[in-house]
């Protein structure tokens, strides 16, 4: 008897590295496993979209249209190659308006997708519509999306089956367009009797010949045990990876799967282990230099009760590594469950997952509720659609007080197409007003990227990739600017030369230094005198946006400074009214907490 062929969807390239790298993996460097992967027999590739759209423009100083382009010619015209999108989001953490959710579908089929799952964090169908829609019009086949998690304990009223059959049968009777159907688990919290009765209603629902899969994360330690329970209930896919970016944060890895299904009637896609060897360790090999965070190839069993990403997951500990306070993770982790239980219960997955972390990352930073996070108010107010049950009352209040917004339940897609700053046009003025290119694929970099998009077209975005030779190198910079140092003082009007070092045994030498004939001693200037208050940072960080100039008049609680911290835009406002008197950064410059930014007389 034939065994039953599993779809295996190669998640390496998108998700593995978002898993492990937080998207940062330079094209060339990774190339050559993509042609081994081909030649190990992978046909099915997620190569793009979600988070590894915005972080190639981000920190690769690389164009992922063109990065999409030369992986669809390395595996073939027949491979099917996929993209994450979010919905009325794609490929943004906002939402977009009707004109840029149609470019989206328009720009990947340009550029050699074939197929694009699409999700709503909130499970909001009315999210799915126009996005699915459009990916089929123009000619990709649409994965539609059940996104699922574990409630923390004690929580009821979403995410069990009858959630989820509420939610199919919702795509189902809205007429959206098909070809697949995907069970997504971003954070891997499902546990395996759920999957298994979840995939079990969908198959009685959909029929034997609809193509069901499940994506999951081995974050929380029972991956493998899901997929068994998946294949058992029906499913005809799942998702793997690839060492060294597989298992921990990211997919179950393709060996330990095919190790799984010894001795059973499934058959992954004619993979076999000797051909997937060579195939990891040509990626090994490609990734040897890569910072790999040692959160990313570990499970915890706290995951259930704060369901983190695995995408999100490392990408938030390295900006916590960049920002020097990664010793608070674990209190934004222990903070994320109570922002879980008020927050609507929508699937902590990118773009809720980050709005999770974020309200969880100010309630440690400023205290319980004391600042609440753009993204989250928005979201428990309706801005990004419908939470699958009502958020916490009292937060919904706080939430529109803070952000002086009413709630709304105008569907989110509606909003966007309002907001001239959403429109293509707003984006080609951008683009004008640099004497830039209004291409279609430069016109959809600025919507998905807004500022960082323009200085990824001029030629100034940053590159910040995490390798362990780079690291080194800093090391011995930082251990040769440490080094011995020469200084002259001045004690009772003689000059000395003085040399200043680390460590108890240290050379030290202090040596006069001749004064010169005709020079007269220098007295330092006074330090000019301000009334100025300081206005410093709250927490580490970069500049994002520059609002007042010097010389400025505003008002108490005036926006002055925009920074960017842990994908959060943190507004720095004046804290009195009054003259701006200094600016004392620039746009794109790291800060630290507490470093002044600016004063006002």
């Amino acid at each position: 008897m034939a065994k039953k062929l599993i779809d295996v969807m190669d998640t390496t390239f998108r998700d593995g590295f978002q898993s492990v790298f937080g998207g940062r993996v330079l094209m060339n460097d990774f190339f050559p496993a993509v042609e081994a992967a081909k030649n190990a027999g992978i046909t099915h590739f997620e190569f793009g979209g979600g988070a590894r759209f915005q972080s190639l423009y981000f920190y690769l100083q690389e164009d992922a249209f063109e990065m999409m382009d030369k992986f669809r010619e390395i595996v073939g015209p027949e491979a099917d190659l996929q993209t994450l999108s979010r919905g009325v989001n794609t490929v943004m953490l906002d939402t977009g308006s009707r004109e840029s959710v149609d470019l989206h579908a328009k720009m990947f089929k340009k550029h050699g997708t074939t197929t694009i799952r699409n999700f709503d964090a909130l499970n909001d169908v009315e999210n799915l519509k126009y996005s699915g829609e459009r990916i089929a019009h123009h000619g990709l086949k649409h994965e539609v999306v059940v996104t699922l998690m574990d409630l923390p304990p004690g929580c009821t009223g979403a995410h069990d089956v009858a959630f989820y059959e509420k939610t199919l049968r919702g795509i189902l009777d809205a007429g959206i367009p098909y070809s697949s159907v995907c069970f997504k688990d971003a954070s891997g919290t499902s546990n395996p009797h759920k999957i298994y009765e979840t995939i079990s209603m969908a198959r009685r629902l959909l029929g034997n010949d609809t193509h069901i899969r499940l994506h999951t994360h081995e974050t929380a330690g029972v991956s493998v045990a899901c997929y068994l329970a998946a294949l058992d209930a029906g499913a005809n896919g799942i998702d793997l990876a690839a060492s060294p970016v597989s298992g921990g944060t990211s997919q179950p890895d393709i060996l330990t799967m095919l190790h799984a299904v010894k001795g059973t009637d499934w058959d992954l896609g004619g993979l076999t282990q000797k051909k997937i060897l060579t195939y990891q360790e040509v990626l090994k090999d490609c990734l040897k230099d890569y910072f790999i965070p040692p959160e990313a190839t570990q499970v915890s069993p706290l995951i259930p009760f704060s369901p983190m990403p695995g995408g999100a997951l490392t990408a938030n500990t390295q900006m916590m590594r960049d920002n020097n306070i990664l010793d608070k993770f674990p209190a934004v982790i222990k903070a994320m469950q109570d922002v879980v239980e008020k927050g609507g219960y929508g699937t902590s997955v990118t773009p809720v997952s980050q709005f999770y972390f974020q309200q969880a990352f100010n309630n440690v930073l400023f205290g319980d509720w004391k600042k609440i996070a753009d993204g989250y108010g928005k979201m428990v107010l309706g801005y990004f659609g419908k939470t699958p049950v009502a958020p916490n009352r009292e937060i919904v209040e706080l939430a529109s007080k803070q952000l002086k917004l009413e709630p709304t339940r105008e569907n989110a897609i509606d909003i966007a197409d309002r907001d001239p700053r959403k429109s293509l046009a707003h984006f080609k003025i951008m683009l004008q007003d640099e004497g830039l290119e209004t291409t279609d694929e430069n016109v959809f970099i600025v919507a998905a990227c807004d500022v960082k998009g323009i200085a990824f077209l001029k030629g100034e975005s940053p590159l910040n990739v995490r390798k362990n030779s780079d690291m080194e190198e800093t090391k011995k910079e930082k251990s040769v600017a440490s080094g011995p140092q020469d200084y002259t003082v001045v004690v009772n009007g003689k000059s000395y030369s003085v040399q200043v070092a680390e460590g108890s045994g240290a050379n030290i030498s202090v040596t006069p230094v001749a004064p010169v004939a005709g020079v007269a001693p220098v007295t330092p200037a006074p330090a000019p005198v301000t009334s100025g208050v300081e206005v410093k940072s709250t927490l580490a960080g970069s500049v994002f946006k520059i609002v007042a100039d010097v010389g400025d008049e505003v008002e108490k609680d005036d926006v002055i400074i925009i920074l960017e911290a842990m994908k959060m835009e943190i507004e720095i406002i004046a804290p009195q009214a009054g003259t701006v008197q200094s600016i004392d950064v620039k746009t794109s410059e790291s800060v630290a907490d507490g470093q002044v930014l600016a004063t006002i007389g």
